[in-house]
């Protein structure tokens, strides 16, 4: 029902269209319709209408100032209103979010408060105005050019001068284009006013003609655009009178050539000055110009040409002749006329039905000629099989589909400008037929003829109507596997035939049927799928292909005509492309030889043939490579610096020209230099290969050299730098130190800048290379500028004004900086703050690239501010002498390590000539470099400059510890390791830490110094069957690292072999291994409690004889302690002295390295308030303190032989580096007050521990008591051991010493000193009895610190030690005095009760 209603509402629309199809017939129909834009409706077809969109108005180019606000005008018309959106350089802008740029309600965007600075300029750039209506489609505007005005930057400036009365004067003010508008000129500080004889010309330019005494005064111009004015410097114009005699006549300003735009004004700027006084006239292309009777040509003040609103026509060459009547000059320039896109033919609203071909048309115009390009809804065209560019600039869209709808627009641009033009596209659906029998599908469809690029189908009518009489058809086709189709038509009523055009060869095509009658459209056809022929009557490869060189720029090729042509040849095809590239180009030829001109010099190209006939194309021949010949460079060497070495001699630096303007291999260079003062005197010096720098010596002191240097290659000299000057020393100067500080410094601020100025250092006898200024607001390290040596004052530019600047001046040589010099500033607040009209100027956006390459930095530098941070700084040789950036260059700071040897770079762009590299590994070697860009213009990199970071404390422990049993000696191991992975510098040592209870404080654990690199260590003396645990700790110059693991180490158990007094015998070996997880509940076996000699396995009668051993033993120790006792009591001063000096003389006191036949005794320490000192200096100012372990137990009984006395067996304990002052019970038992203790190895002799060990180097009785009579001292000594160690300790050796305080007078028996007032730090419950140090005369003086005697069934308490240094007089005579007061009688009572104690635990023992 409801198609029926609607064919009844469009039923005489449809009556209509019946008609034209019967006159015209559908294919006519279709093609007049899409051209007229009126719809061609098939019967039932709904009708749509083209709706207007397009825009009102279009965003124009604009220059506006900082701080101002601008307005994009933008306006489009449809029905309903459109959206509009703005793109800037081809992004949409996000304008909700932003505060600066909102959208008018028009559609004009709207942006204030421009901002533009050196770094940041977000408003600069290219803005398009998109418009988008629901259900129509999107259309965009033309592209219009938002340009800020730059800082004031003068490219010229006035310049002092005279001129003669009546003659013409010129006052040079160049600035950047942009800012012309906005220059003024004063004279005397007044205002100028411009009339027909003084004019600016548009470079800024002020030209005065005919002047007159008025004319005399101080002329300057001001720049103001938006901020504070910017003045140039002042001139004075003196005014002559008129001498009355000739002169010669000269151009003061020449025209120059000149680009413009077809409506805009062009002056042509012609001064001439001479006496008589010249008059100036035009021509152009050799005929005179009539600038009198024109209303388009004027002549300016002093001679200049102006042509308003120029035309086409204008272009050509202009001459400006200056005539005095006594002779005549004249100057030339080019005048070229552009002109903005035009179009001639628009596109036009199309209507189409699907898989219909379509044109849209669009002709334009312009100089230089437009590029055309098509976007359809706001997106561009890519050209494809189905959308194709023909007749240059029509787009053609083949077989379209419902989604081809929409607006399509032609935009073309040109260096000039850009604009475009729309129309829409409409894709009509087909209407069922309500009003009659539609045809069923043509039958028998076939390809009666298949071509490589044609088939013909054919078919027979429909069975719904066997005469077919009136239908016509529509033949559909598309190539397999494409969704887009074409459509072919019948040419006239009742045709069952048609010829489907334009194939590809061997390609396989869909095709189809459709009959029409007059009430529409019937049945496909079944789908009929044809493969076209293969190309098989194609040229063959052309033979003897050649490639030469005819020129640096030409290459030339030859071939001859293909052997299997299959029919004539119509013309070749050259190809030809750049090696390296994957552009190829390609020229129709006609012979069989052809130059290409227009290649780059000494430039390898490829080149290939192919011979089209009728058929088209053949098979293409192989590459044949050629290379243009080579030529002189066509740049100089980039990156020329001076490096003045001393008086005589001056060190050139250059890079080669960029490898695009090599033209061939570069041979050598050819440096030049002269005087400065005599430039005709230059003296030329040859540089062979690839050399880079060159020593000139010779020169003169104190003299200005200039120099410049050029590129050879084989075919001669290329163009040369220009030239560069530095001037020797007056003398010989000093480099080997940085300079001091300057003598002076002082400050003038401004609005936004300050005049710095100085002196240089006094010191005139160290090389000076240059300054460096810093600043920045309340912190000098803002900015860095350097300036040459000479430069006494730089004016620091782009401050904010009101605000607190710090200064620092430093001078600098290649060795570095000198101290700094410091001054503040606060610059000056801005006295106007009226507004700026805002210019708004319609220049078209001229782009004029510069292919020329930048030059690289130079003086790339490192330095290193800590271990993993190094600040890279640099010059620019391209900047002005002052170093400022007032452009949008950037520069690209690249890094790498060399290890390992694969590191990849990396990269950080910064916009100042300093970076800043953060996140480096320490004591690592990094190069950098550094490259320049600028727009599309980049620079080389420049030469490397090298730094390694700071050393770092090791970060990680030391790998791979292992610890092993030495072969042949059971309680000696070897603990083997490797060093850290990030040691972060230089390893100077370890520290070994072991103890039997791996829950202990690490201040608890026994410690082993090791001196340097080494990589092993042995360590003695350990106890049998026991379990030890072991760390290890790295240190370099910064300080320690971390602990590695705990490692595990049983030690072997004892065999046959270790009953042997000597303890040499070979035990079971152990094994080293990771700690496991103990739990916190796991506690360390008590060495304490062990047997010396295991559990006793041997028959009675070994028992026995094992007791009387002891017993013997025993005995004799308490015998000979006692004895000791009473001996030291009554020892004079005078007699331990000799002693002392006796047993230095011997060397009895060494380290434990030192001793090799007999190893030390162990010694119970716990240290309470000990500190080691080494006696020389360390080289680290920053010890390392640590808390002092606990050190290792053995049991070991080691025999002590000596002269005069029998074996004594005691039990020995092992001494690590400290001395203890506190009872011990167990290795884990009590412990008193911990003492720190300094450790720095650096002082440590290579291949020496720090512990202090006994020596049992005997010697001859008699030799001892001759040293002890040779060396008297009436002062005396405490003990033997004491002046023994000062000796040795003065006869060069760094050895640790340490300063003791016992809490109880016989805890040490080495350096007796007052107990302190506390209670004693050791249990009472556990007496101990050391034994003394004092020995008789006639006996060896050992150097035993400390020993302790125990019973099978506990330990004994230790006796602490000491390694002293000589103390004062004073205090040595205050120690020996309360030392002598301290023994009391019950005191050695106590110790005998406690011997008696042993004896009665021997006596149990044997009874058992």
């Amino acid at each position: 029902m409801a198609a029926e209603r609607g064919a009844g509402r469009l039923l005489s629309t449809s009556s209509f269209w019946l008609c034209c199809l019967l006159l015209l017939g559908r294919r006519a129909q279709g093609a007049a319709a899409a051209r007229s834009g009126f719809p061609p409706q098939s019967p039932g077809s709904s009708i749509r209408t083209f709706t207007p969109f397009y825009f009102l108005v279009e965003p124009t180019d604009t220059l506006s100032i900082r701080g101002s606000s601008v307005i994009l005008n933008c306006s489009a018309y449809s029905e309903p209103s459109p959206t509009v959106e703005w793109k800037k350089d081809g992004t949409f802008l996000n304008l909700v979010s932003d505060d600066r740029r909102q959208l008018l309600p028009d559609g004009s965007l709207f942006i204030s408060n421009v901002l533009h600075s050196k770094h940041n300029k977000p408003d600069e750039g290219h803005y398009q105005c998109v418009a988008t209506a629901d259900s129509l489609g999107t259309i965009v505007s033309r592209t219009a050019k938002l340009t800020v005005a730059g800082l004031p930057r003068f490219a010229s400036q006035p310049e002092p001068s005279s001129v003669y009365a009546g003659n013409s004067a010129i006052l040079n003010c160049e600035v950047n284009a942009d800012l012309v508008p906005f220059v003024r000129w004063e004279q005397n500080r007044q205002p100028l006013l411009l009339d027909e004889r003084v004019i600016k010309l548009p470079s800024g330019t002020l030209v005065i003609s005919n002047t007159t005494e008025g004319d005399g005064g101080l002329y300057r111009c001001i720049v103001e655009s938006g901020g504070p004015p910017k003045y140039s410097d002042e001139a004075e114009l003196k005014v002559l009178p008129d001498p009355e005699i000739t002169s010669n006549l000269i151009f003061l300003k020449q025209p120059s050539s000149l680009v413009r735009v077809i409506g805009q004004s062009a002056v042509l700027p012609c001064v001439a000055s001479g006496l008589p006084i010249p008059t100036i006239r035009w021509m152009k292309n050799e005929e005179a110009l009539d600038t009198e009777s024109s209303e388009r040509l004027v002549l300016l003040a002093g001679g200049s040409l102006e042509i308003s609103d120029v035309t086409e026509f204008d272009a050509g060459t202009y001459f400006c002749v200056a005539d005095n009547g006594n002779e005549t000059i004249e100057a030339q320039a080019e005048l070229t006329v552009q002109a903005q896109p035009e179009f001639l033919k628009r596109p036009t609203n199309i209507y189409a039905h699907e898989s219909m071909d379509i044109v849209f048309e669009c002709e334009v115009t312009g100089k230089p000629t437009p590029t055309v390009k098509w976007v359809k809804n706001g997106d561009m065209v890519i050209p494809s099989d189905y959308f194709k560019i023909v007749k240059e600039h029509n787009l053609q869209v083949l077989g379209l589909v419902k989604s081809d709808e929409g607006f399509y627009q032609c935009i073309a641009e040109n260096d000039v400008g850009n604009a475009q033009a729309g129309a829409q596209l409409i894709i009509l659906e087909h209407a069922p037929a309500t009003t009659g029998p539609l045809p069923s599908a043509p039958r028998d469809v076939v390809a009666s003829l298949v071509s490589t690029r044609f088939i013909k189908l054919t078919w027979r009518t429909p069975a719904s109507d066997p005469h077919g009489d009136n239908l016509t058809y529509s033949v559909f086709y598309t190539k397999e596997g494409i969704v887009r189709e074409r459509v072919e038509n019948t040419s006239r009523p009742g045709e069952m035939q048609v010829t489907i055009q334009n194939l590809m060869p061997a390609t396989v095509y869909i095709f189809r049927v459709m009959a029409q009658n007059k009430h529409g459209s019937g049945e496909s056809s079944a789908p009929l799928r044809v493969e076209t022929q293969p190309e098989v009557q194609l040229p063959g490869p052309a033979p003897n292909i050649r490639a030469f060189a005819a020129s640096p720029t030409s290459i030339t090729v030859t071939w001859e005509t293909p052997l299997s042509g299959n029919g004539e040849i119509q013309n070749y095809k050259l190809y030809y492309m750049e090696k390296g590239t994957d552009k190829e180009q390609d020229v129709d030829v006609s012979g069989h030889s052809h130059t290409i001109n227009g290649l780059k010099k000494y430039t390898e190209y490829s080149f290939r043939v192919v011979a089209y006939n009728k058929h088209g194309p053949g098979v293409s021949t192989q590459d044949v490579a050629a290379q243009t010949l080579s030529d002189v460079p066509s740049t100089a060497p980039q990156n020329l610096s001076l490096e003045v070495r001393n008086s005589k001699s001056i060190v050139i630096h250059w890079q080669p020209p960029p490898p695009a303007t090599q033209n061939g291999q570069i041979t050598g260079y050819k440096i030049r230099y002269r005087k400065s003062s005599r430039k005709s005197d230059v003296t030329e010096t040859l540089v062979t290969g690839t050399q880079l720098s060159q020593l000139i010596d010779g020169l003169d002191r104190g003299t200005e050299y200039n120099f410049r240097v050029a590129a050879l290659t084989v075919n001669g000299t290329g163009p040369a730098t220009d030239w560069l000057s530095a001037e020797t020393f007056e003398s010989d100067l000093d480099e080997t130190r940085v300079p001091e500080v300057p003598s002076s410094l002082h400050v003038r601020p401004l609005v936004t800048s300050i005049v710095v100025s100085w002196t240089p250092p006094e010191n005139q006898n160290v090389v000076v290379r240059g300054y460096a200024i810093g600043y920045g607001i309340g912190s000098p390290h803002a900015q860095t500028i350097k300036v040459d040596y000479k430069q006494r004052y730089y004016t620091i530019e782009n401050l904010d004004p009101s605000s607190h600047y710090v200064i620092t001046l430093k001078a600098f040589n290649n060795v570095g900086e000198g101290i700094p010099l410091y001054e503040s500033a606060v610059t000056r607040p801005h006295t106007d703050t009226s507004e700026v009209d805002l210019f708004v100027i319609n220049a078209p956006y001229t782009p004029v690239p510069d292919p020329t390459p930048m030059m690289p930095p130079v003086g790339v530098q490192a330095s290193i501010l800590s271990h993993d941070t190094i600040r890279i700084t640099w010059a620019d040789n391209s900047l002005p002498k002052h170093q400022k950036i007032t452009d949008s260059r950037y520069y690209t700071v690249r890094w790498k390590t060399n290890i390992p040897a694969n590191t990849k770079y990396k990269n950080a762009n910064a916009t100042t000539l300093s970076y800043l590299v953060t996140g480096l590994k320490p004591n690592t070697l990094y190069e950098f470099s550094v490259m320049v860009t600028k727009g599309r213009r980049s620079s080389t990199w420049s030469m490397t400059a090298h730094g390694t970071t700071f050393e770092l404390v090791p970060t990680s422990p030391p790998k791979d510890v292992t610890v092993v049993s030495k072969e042949g000696k059971p309680r000696t191991i070897i603990v083997n390791w490797q060093p850290p992975s990030e040691a972060n510098g230089k390893i100077t040592g370890y520290i070994i830490y072991y103890s039997t209870d791996v829950n202990a404080e690490i201040h608890d654990w026994v410690i082993e110094p090791v001196v340097g690199n080494r990589l092993t260590h042995q360590i003695q003396e350990l106890t049998l069957d026991t379990p030890y645990y072991f760390k290890i700790q790295a240190r370099n110059s910064k300080g320690m690292g971390p602990m590695s693991e705990a490692v595990q180490f049983r030690t072997p158990k004892a065999d046959s072999s270790d009953k042997m007094p000597n303890d040499q015998a070979s035990g079971s070996s152990g094994k080293g291994s990771r700690l496991p997880d103990l739990g916190s509940d796991y506690k360390p076996p008590m060495s304490g409690s062990n047997s010396p000699h295991g559990s006793p396995t041997s028959p009675l009668d070994s028992n026995m004889l094992l007791v009387i051993i002891v017993s013997v033993g025993v005995i004799t120790i308490v015998v000979v302690v006692i004895i000791a006792v009473f001996c030291t009591r009554r020892t004079t001063s005078h007699q331990k002295k000799k002693r002392a000096a006796c047993k230095s003389v011997n060397g009895s006191h060494k380290y434990k390295g030192n001793s090799k036949d007999v190893k030390p005794p162990d010694l119970w320490i716990h240290h309470e308030r000990l500190e080691l000192k080494p006696i020389d200096k360390s080289p680290d100012p920053n010890p390392i303190m640590t808390d002092t372990p606990i050190p290792r137990n053995s049991q070991d009984i080691t025999p002590v032989d000596n002269s005069m006395d029998s074996s004594i067996h005691q039990r020995r304990n092992s001494y690590r580096g400290h001395e203890s002052e506190d009872s011990m019970s167990t290795l884990a038992g009590r412990r008193g007050m911990r003492p720190k203790m300094m450790m720095p190895f650096d002082s440590q002799p290579p291949q020496q521990s720090v512990r202090n060990t006994p020596s049992t180097d005997t010697m001859p009785a008699s030799s001892s008591q001759t040293c002890c009579t040779d060396h008297q001292d009436p002062e005396g000594a405490t003990s033997s051991s004491y002046l023994a160690s000062s000796q040795e300790e003065d006869s060069g050796q760094s050895l640790p010493t340490a300063h003791v305080r016992p809490s109880h007078p016989l805890k040490s028996f080495a350096v007796p000193a007052v107990p302190p007032p506390g209670p004693p730090a050791y249990d009472p419950a556990l007496p101990s009895t050391p034994l003394l140090s004092q020995q008789a005369l006639n006996h060896h003086i050992h150097s035993v610190k400390t020993a302790s005697i125990g019973t099978l069934g506990r330990s004994r308490p230790p006796v602490p030690v000491v390694v002293p240094s000589a103390p004062e007089v004073q205090e040595t005579t205050r120690m020996l005095e309360d030392s002598e007061s301290s023994y009391e009688p019950d005191e050695l009572t106590k110790e005998m009760a406690h011997l008696e104690g042993l004896m009665k635990d021997l006596n149990a023992i044997t009874t058992a």
